[in-house]
């Protein structure tokens, strides 16, 4: 297989650019790095293009490595033909590759081979010749197999053996397998039964069935749960009579011989026992990795737009941690996060001190100069959001507050991570911190968490661990990246996911920083133990030395590329004084006016560079997430008794999901927007219209208060 040139069809990117991508990833480099200072190489492939090419990059090498096993396996046993070679050759996916190793394959003692040790196996050949005639009633030559020391009592015992034999052969064939296998895509249907006479929220599924072309993801994960929980039996089925009409057309050569009636009683049992239990086997598992797929991938979407919100910056804020019995916990943290007190209040029952909580939060308000109170969406936030917007009337509107969505803090309130940051606070304590600095930098805090607590995916608990850890952990490396961190006060948490650094060096840079004082230019970085040159080629550009003397230290221009920078500075009649206190101003236009092609022959450097360092020159230390909507701060309440259906209302998306969306309206509990009522145009899929974040107009449709379900609509409405 030529793997560049499969690639390169695969994902529609030109041969030159796979190759070239393959070649840097290869030599170590990583996804970030590639993606933002090799554009001129790979023709600007960005992040989600890399990592695509990557690990279909893994699986098509995975696939070549396990073809060359299974040709030596079968070249040592002094079986391989060239219709074999060539069959491995043309194998598209691993299920056709096992396949045709099937026969070769050590097996575990079987019906077939229990047959082949009482020597049977002359008398499944004859059989399935499939002679015009034979010398004998073919019942009379099987009894002369009959060997009472070997097992073979009688004639009858002899035949069943010789058809488990042939039944093992037909199901051994890989191209009745791959044609099976793609009658039964086409055909068949993926049905669920209940498991118990009890309700559950698997009930849609009791009596479902399906074609399996047509089964949405979600639908192929919720059945999966349910048949783990043993609230469901599910099952493939498909008409037995096409997929026999296909066997009876290849495994028939002779339709006179008298052997037929056991050639076809052995095909039967073939697939009946082998065949569909099997072939189900592998359409279950592909359902499920396909589903997994796609909700990986629609986590990841979700996940790399929750991280890059917009951060609240310069404001001080009060963090709010609810809770009933043991109190809300509280905790002030300033501009930069640092924490500046601490307090507990009883707002909310048993105890609904209102008037003593009040005081408290009023007095940390004004002693700290609170701009906003985060509220954490999880237990008692309803009440304590009640709490706080009638606390917050006195100050006028100058304090907001806003709804945090908690998903994951007790996660982080318990780790080792949160004990060694605040040794000397509680788990509430530490998710009151969380809580408040969420909102004054997203990316920052939330990598501090396991992605998959983080709340904004569907069945992520379901699926394969490692797959889903590799794709949310590459999601996280490039949203840091793309941001970049400040090297002299970035947590070693937020610098383990900075290109070329992992945990050990990160580490290493937070200690070499508290034994030396601040860095104070990006070269110092390669005193850290164990980053070497191409540590520091691939995290240099990332990092920020916002004290440096060296003004470009302060920006995502690499070191490498600081002399070109120097010429496009002097060039367009600039200083450094002038990239310090952003003093320039439409260097792009210039440039293009000038000619991109023609500077960049005269300083040596690529199109794509060129531009990317005239944008960062235009805005040093830029924050790209500063140019994203704000969070929606709020200064009143609704409550679910004031909503009624045709009331338009504002609100957040919190989780984009297979079906829908759902949608903060302020009213502690979400609503559901199906993705039916998306769009008044068509669309397959949620995501091709919202993101997490996203600030939308909905209708209510329903609101069910018992249950504390809200149907949501955006259709006819003018956002």
């Amino acid at each position: 297989m030529d793997i560049i040139q499969k690639l390169s069809e695969e994902l529609n990117i030109r041969a030159s650019q796979v190759e070239a991508a393959v070649k840097l990833l290869d030599e170590g480099n990583t996804v970030p790095f590639i993606a933002r200072y090799r554009k001129e190489v790979t023709g600007s492939l960005d992040d989600d293009a890399l990592r695509a090419l990557l690990d279909r990059l893994n699986y098509l090498r995975s696939l070549e490595k396990r073809k060359d096993e299974v040709r030596n396996a079968i070249t040592e046993q002094g079986k391989m033909t060239d219709e074999i070679s060539d069959a491995l050759d043309a194998a598209q996916i691993l299920a056709e590759v096992e396949d045709i190793y099937r026969p070769y394959k050590q097996k575990r003692k079987t019906r077939a081979s229990v047959a082949r040790e009482r020597g049977l196996e002359p008398l499944s050949q004859l059989i399935f010749e499939q002679r015009d005639e034979y010398e004998r009633p073919i019942i009379d030559i099987a009894a002369d197999y009959i060997d009472e020391e070997k097992g073979v009592a009688t004639a009858q015992d002899a035949l069943g053996g010789a058809k488990d034999i042939i039944a093992e052969d037909i199901s051994d064939n890989a191209d009745y397998r791959r044609e099976i296998r793609a009658l039964t895509y086409e055909y068949g249907f993926l049905s669920s039964k209940k498991a118990k006479d009890e309700d559950s929220v698997y009930s849609m599924y009791y009596d479902y069935s399906e074609k399996i072309s047509a089964v949405p993801p979600h639908r192929v994960l919720a059945i999966n749960r349910g048949e783990n929980e043993e609230f469901l039996k599910a099952m493939i089925e498909v008409p037995t009579d096409i997929i026999l009409n296909y066997l009876l057309g290849e495994v028939v050569t002779n339709p006179k011989s008298p052997a037929v009636p056991y050639v076809i009683s052995a095909m039967t049992d073939s697939y009946d026992r082998l065949i569909a239990p099997s072939i189900e086997r592998e359409i279950r598992s592909d359902l499920f990795d396909a589903a997994s797929e796609g909700a990986i991938k629609l986590f990841s979407q979700n996940l790399k737009n929750l991280l890059m919100q917009a951060p609240i910056k310069g404001k001080t804020v009060l963090g709010l941690d609810p809770g009933y019995r043991t109190g809300c916990k509280l905790a002030v943290v300033d501009k930069t996060g640092k924490v500046l007190d601490t307090a507990v209040i009883y707002p909310t029952k048993p105890r609904e001190d209102i008037e003593g909580s009040k005081k408290v939060v009023v007095r940390l308000i004004k002693k700290w100069g609170v701009d906003v109170v985060s509220i954490g969406n999880g237990t008692a936030s309803k009440e304590s959001e009640i709490f706080i917007a009638d606390t917050l009337r006195e100050f006028g509107g100058q304090v907001k507050y806003i709804m945090t969505s908690e998903a994951g803090a007790s996660v982080y309130s318990a780790s080792k991570l949160a004990a060694d940051e605040f040794p000397d606070f509680d788990v509430t304590q530490r998710s009151a911190v969380s809580i408040a600095r969420r909102i004054q930098d997203p990316l920052a805090e939330l990598v501090k968490i396991d992605p998959k607590s983080i709340g904004v995916g569907q069945y992520q608990h379901d699926m394969k661990q490692a797959r889903l850890d590799e794709a949310l952990s590459g999601v996280v490396e490039d949203c840091v990246n793309a941001v970049g961190v400040d090297v002299n006060t970035a947590s070693h948490s937020l610098l383990s996911h900075i290109a070329g650094i992992n945990a050990t060096t990160a580490k290493n840079i937070v200690k070499y920083r508290e034994e030396n004082g601040e860095f104070r230019e990006r070269r110092q970085i390669l005193k850290v133990p164990k980053i070497g040159a191409k540590a520091f080629e691939q995290c240099a550009g990332f990092l920020r030395v916002s004290g440096s003397d060296e003004i470009l230290d302060n920006t995502g221009i690499h070191p490498e590329s600081y002399a070109k920078a120097r010429a496009i500075i002097n060039k367009f009649g600039y200083s450094d004084e002038d990239v310090r206190a952003s003093r320039i101003r439409g260097l792009r236009t210039a440039i293009e006016k000038y000619g991109v092609d023609k500077l960049a022959s005269e300083i040596d450097a690529g199109a794509p560079t060129i531009l990317d360092i005239a944008k960062e020159l235009e805005k040093p230390g830029r924050d790209i997430r500063d140019d994203l909507p704000m969070p929606e701060l709020r200064s009143d309440i609704l409550d679910m008794a004031d909503l009624k259906p045709g009331m338009i209302l504002d609100g957040v998306v919190r989780n984009v999901i297979d079906f829908g969306a759902f949608v903060d309206i302020g009213v502690h509990q979400d609503g559901l927007v199906h993705v039916s009522e998306i769009s008044d145009k068509f669309i397959k899929h949620p995501s091709e219209v919202l993101s997490v974040g996203d600030k939308v107009k909905v209708k209510i449709k329903s609101v069910d208060a018992v249950k504390r379900r809200i149907s949501l609509s955006m259709k006819g409405i003018l956002c």
